[in-house]
């Protein structure tokens, strides 16, 4: 699960384990599968969201 860490001087940063970045590789793969384009990979992916759940503290 994902863990925001705080930041008082900016964004926060969200650090991922290694489920997480397999999870959002799987789902890139599957939203640009036979995508040509680097125009219809973009389209695709502004369509799609993408989540991860946050690591309860």
């Amino acid at each position: 699960m994902a863990n925001i860490i705080e930041n008082l001087y900016g964004r926060r940063t969200i650090k991922m384990s290694t489920d997480d970045v397999i999870t959002i590789v799987r789902e890139y793969q599957n939203a640009v599968k036979g995508c040509k384009t680097y125009a219809l990979m973009r389209e695709k992916l502004d369509a799609k969201n993408f989540y991860l759940p946050e690591d309860p503290m």
